[in-house]
């Protein structure tokens, strides 16, 4: 699909109008400057031709602030990756030298760009914005992205400068990966090792990625979709409005992922938080790698990683089967491995066992670990069967679910792993009477 960027000085309303064209609230919207810092994708389908949409951080020609400069790299990062640039202004605060400065870097760019002006929401402001003509542009499209005003007409202009979507293209298999941790653990540096540039604002002030931000690339003739996501916070250390969206966005990421990258501190070890942002990954049934970020900064004996590995299995019980890779985002230390298992949790995530193969384990289990007795009477199973992938999903026949204690759940699940492995998978077992079944 074509790539849209909408580009413009801080607190302009690109959010606003990212929003108001995908028809959702996706980008974060607040009433002040730089509150979107990285670019942020979406595919917009709504229309007869889709397209993404990408909305970035401000541009800001004239500052020296390290995190106005990075916004301002990213935009031009963003430009430069577009197919089409909508460039936004403030019709209320007016033309600014910045926006001739910003205007004159797109003139030589040699791509389609829509001149907007917002916030022109009355008649009065739509004369008023009659100066943004001094800016020797063709067309003005005046619009009020709260409001909608004008906003039709500008995605008509839009989808005119679009192709069209070929009838016959089918979408590529991907796989979306989604990188989570707490604040400041070096997630988007790790993002932006693993792509090869400088995808994110990497920024040692926490809390610095406040939307998700995807990605697509291609590994192994495999296509991904990288999404990187705000640093989730305990619900009482989350006080402002805009930390609350970014922990929504976070997790909202988690349910389109497939598979996790859980980003550890080496250096702080394992938090309360931690097994927090992981327990919501777990509950959300992904695939999950823990990676211990920072490695190059944490002093070492031979037996360190050892030690350090047995002290994730004993902290996170629930992740016993998740890969564990001790890296470096700083100098790229193990970075290199984290695709290659992503690939194999990925294809674990997708298997499906036969039911023939199923039943065999559980028959096994069966001899070597007699079923419980329950209400004087032993259990019987009948049969399993997989109904489901991403996670594995397995059902089990029973004369009476309710007695299968979760001593002897945990068992059948052990047996299962041992038997297909589904390394970095969690697997989820249901038990049901087959008499019940046999009447629905």
């Amino acid at each position: 699909m074509s790539l849209v960027a909408i580009v413009g000085r801080p607190n302009v309303g690109k959010s606003t109008l990212f929003n108001r064209i995908l028809g959702q609230r996706k980008a974060l919207v607040e009433d002040f400057p730089g509150v979107t810092r990285d670019r942020h994708y979406a595919d917009v389908t709504r229309y007869d031709k889709p397209f993404t949409l990408i909305d970035t951080g401000g541009f800001e020609p004239v500052s020296e602030d390290r995190l106005l400069v990075q916004m301002r790299e990213q935009s031009q990062l963003a430009v430069e990756e577009a197919d089409i640039i909508l460039f936004v202004m403030d019709g209320r605060e007016g033309l600014t030298p910045a926006d001739h400065e910003v205007c004159g870097m797109l003139r030589r760019v040699e791509k389609p760009v829509l001149y907007v002006v917002n916030k022109v929401d009355s008649d009065k402001l739509e004369d008023l914005a009659g100066e943004f003509y001094a800016l020797g542009v063709g067309e003005l499209h005046t619009i009020s992205a709260e409001h909608g005003r004008g906003v039709p007409d500008l995605v008509d202009a839009l989808l005119d400068h679009l192709p069209a979507a070929p009838s016959d293209a089918e979408a590529e298999r991907e796989i979306r990966l989604a990188v989570i941790g707490r604040p400041n653990v070096g997630k988007s540096s790790m993002v932006n090792r693993l792509l090869g540039y400088e995808r994110v604002v990497a920024n040692p002030q926490a809390g610095t990625t406040r939307d998700s931000v995807d990605t697509p690339f291609t590994y192994n003739r495999q296509r991904y979709v990288l999404i990187d996501t705000a640093g989730i916070r305990r619900k009482g250390k989350v006080s402002q409005k805009l930390e609350k969206f970014s922990v929504i966005q976070a997790l909202k990421s988690m349910e389109r992922a497939h598979v996790v990258l859980m980003v550890i501190d080496a250096v702080e070890g394992v938090t309360e938080q931690d097994l927090t942002v992981a327990g919501y990954a777990y509950e959300k049934g992904r695939g999950i790698i823990l990676v211990v970020n920072k490695w190059d900064a944490v002093a070492k004996d031979q037996s360190t990683m050892k030690r350090y590995q047995e002290e994730l299995e004993r902290t996170f019980k629930f992740l016993s089967f998740a890969p564990v890779i001790f890296v470096s985002a700083l100098t790229g230390q193990r970075v290199a491995k984290i695709m290659s298992e992503v690939e194999k949790v990925a294809a674990e995530f997708d298997r499906r066992i036969p039911t023939a193969m199923l039943n065999k384990v559980l028959a096994e289990a069966e001899r070597s670990h007699q079923p419980p007795v329950f209400h004087g009477k032993r259990l019987k199973f009948f049969y399993m069967t997989q109904v489901e992938t991403r996670p594995p999903t397995f059902v089990v026949f029973v004369n009476k679910a309710e007695g299968v204690h979760f001593s002897y759940q945990r068992y059948l699940a052990n047996q299962l792993r041992e038997a297909f492995g589904f390394s970095g998978v969690p697997i989820r077992i249901h038990y049901r009477d087959r008499e019940r079944d046999r009447k629905d």
